[in-house]
């Protein structure tokens, strides 16, 4: 069935009649839910908000941790005809809050009794709240305004179901589905308006490059309120894949072993401390296993061309890449699960050297690229069309061109609305031409593979006028063993410099082997053989940088940057502006000695 609307998309997931339509972990275990099931607690839900006075065109929105609740207020609302607002889970109340009043959320859900009450401290600055939902616990003592979601089913359990299916069907593709607001870098956050057409366009042409199945599993644990993870899930439902909610992102290892999904999707950070647990059981091995992990890495990366077109070398070449996939490969894929089948990397740049390790381990991850502006998708590697340093080819049915500056402007039925009451900013991004300008700046290569080299906003110039991307130094610096996060320092300076965060779980491991067991985190990043860990990578990297991108200075820091601490948004992006705040008596003292005598560029 063709689908116009996410409403269409629903209503053909609902026929799919799957016992275990979705996973969810109930005392312990894994408890499927049928799509039956999911089917009723939808109508309930739509029906309850029409009763709670939510019309077509209104806001609802959702502030809630992954779960069978998530699709089920989403459709819910959907198919009523309102529009959905996604709140990160770990926002505070006041930034929670500034979402709900900016969007005019009439009905908002949330999870726990701490969110709930986050929301009563602020309930003066919403006026256009009419109920607030709490879905797990039980209320007592609170404002009428409050219910929670046994109430709540209750409530809809009068539902009609043709009527639930022509408010459903009356959905069109250009009405707004979703307000997603941007993780706010810099500034306030602004609602990026979505329509049903900018979703169905993503996900009906992402479904023509990758094979969704029914008989597949998913493990979703990227939040829901990130777009790319909520894009993923509609293609799982309209493609009638089980969908698995991991209890948290912390216990995803766990989950992985429990679930054995065949695919999932996630930002760098996961994969990253996921390689730097193989590095660390690596190391940890005897000389002979250490030998044939290498082994098997080095004919891996050799397999690498054919199997980026997804074929597996022959002769001599591909009896040794069977023997590497077999003896090391599949250790890897038994922490996935052991029914792996692919990934997929997005939100962020995946560093080249480690998509080249997991791709030579026999384990595809298939990068893309886009924006929340863009729902989301422009551009993604998939089987038998994957390049190494890019993000893939552009999808069909959309238009991109790279601007005079590099910028890359994109432009068709991805692209938002605009941003919710604020034609202002709208403006500044979208041309009168309905180029979308990303922001980011990239390059279209012979084979049609867009490359991203940084964002245009991020590009470091230094003191003699040269222009720096911090990305591609950023991710070299973190395939080094030891390095966990690092951030470029240099705007209008005259050198480079990195704070680097250490893999404090590696550096502890090495401490023990090396009699520093008993040394604080403090003295470990100032112990003169730890530092020179670190200074021997650092000095790996330059080699391969022209003599303006070279990190003269650096320094380690003791913690890593957090969403909790400010520094990252809820996507795991840096944010370079607190960043810089917060370290800067640490970014001074590095600028404090002498600078080096600038040398020639490289050519």
């Amino acid at each position: 069935m063709s689908i116009a609307t996410l409403s269409d998309l629903f209503l053909v997931a609902a026929g799919y009649h799957k016992p275990d339509c979705l996973l969810h972990k109930v005392d312990g275990e894994y408890q499927p839910i049928s799509t039956a099931e999911l089917v009723d607690r939808v109508r309930r839900v739509s029906r309850a908000l029409e009763h709670l006075g939510v019309a077509p065109g209104d806001r609802v929105a959702l502030m809630a941790d992954n779960g069978p609740h998530w699709p089920t207020v989403d459709f819910a609302t959907l198919c009523r005809g309102a529009a959905t607002v996604p709140i990160y889970p770990t926002l505070l109340p006041e930034q929670s809050a500034y979402i709900a009043q900016d969007s005019g959320a009439k009905v908002i859900f949330v999870h726990n009794r701490d969110q709930l009450d986050g929301f009563l401290a602020h309930r003066g600055e919403l006026p256009e709240l009419k109920k607030l939902v709490l879905i797990a616990g039980s209320i007592g003592g609170d404002p009428e305004w409050v219910t929670s979601w046994n109430d709540l089913l209750e409530l809809g359990a009068d539902v009609e179901p043709d009527a639930f299916e022509s408010h459903a069907g009356a959905a069109q593709p250009d009405d707004l589905a979703s307000l997603v607001y941007t993780s706010g870098t810099t500034g306030k956050p602004k609602g990026v308006m979505l329509t049903h057409g900018n979703f169905v366009s993503n996900v009906v042409t992402a479904m023509s490059l990758v094979d969704f199945r029914d008989d597949q599993t998913a493990l979703s644990f990227l939040p829901l309120a990130h777009v790319f993870e909520r894009m993923i899930d509609f293609c799982y439902f309209y493609k009638g894949v089980s969908i698995a909610y991991a209890e948290s992102v912390q216990s995803v290892a766990q989950n992985l072993l429990e679930v054995r999904p065949h695919v999932f999707v996630s930002v760098p950070r996961v994969y990253e401390k996921f390689y730097a647990k193989v590095q660390d059981g690596v190391a940890a091995g005897s000389p002979l296993k250490q030998k044939m992990f290498h082994w098997a890495e080095s004919v891996g990366r050799q397999a690498l061309p054919y199997r980026l077109r997804g074929e597996e070398p022959g002769g001599l070449l591909g009896l040794k890449a069977a023997v590497a996939t077999g003896l090391v490969g599949s250790k890897i894929r038994e922490r996935l699960g052991g029914r792996f089948e692919y990934a997929v990397s997005g939100g962020a740049p995946l560093g080249r050297d480690l998509a080249e390790f997991f791709w030579s381990m026999g384990i595809p991850i298939y990068e893309g690229y886009g924006l929340t502006e863009t729902s989301p998708v422009i551009s993604v590697n998939f089987p038998g069309h994957a390049r190494m340093g890019t993000v893939g080819p552009v999808i069909p049915g959309i238009e991109v061109e790279i601007a005079e500056d590099g910028e890359i402007l994109t432009r068709g039925p991805h692209v938002m609305k605009g941003y919710f009451n604020r034609p202002d900013a709208t403006a500044e991004v979208i041309d009168a031409d309905g180029w979308f300008h990303t922001g980011d700046i990239g390059e279209i290569d012979d084979g049609g593979f867009l490359r991203i080299t940084d964002r245009k906003k991020e590009i470091i110039v230094n003191a003699y006028g040269k222009n720096v991307a911090p990305a591609p130094i950023e991710n070299a610096l973190k395939a080094s063993r030891w390095i966990s996060q690092a951030v470029v320092i240099g705007d209008q300076r005259k050198f480079l410099s990195a704070l680097l965060v250490p893999d404090i779980e590696a550096l502890e491991t090495w401490a023990k082997q090396h009699g520093k067991g008993g040394l604080s985190h403090a003295e470990l990043v100032a112990d003169p053989e730890v530092r020179a860990l670190f200074e021997r990578d650092v000095q790996q990297v330059n080699e391969e940088l022209a003599s303006y991108e070279r990190i003269v200075a650096w320094t380690l820091l003791q913690e890593e940057f957090t969403l909790e601490g400010g520094e990252l948004t809820p996507t795991q992006k840096v944010k370079r502006r607190v960043i810089r705040d917060k370290y800067a008596q640490q970014i001074e003292s590095m600028y404090a000695k002498p600078a080096p005598a600038p040398e020639p560029a490289r050519t």
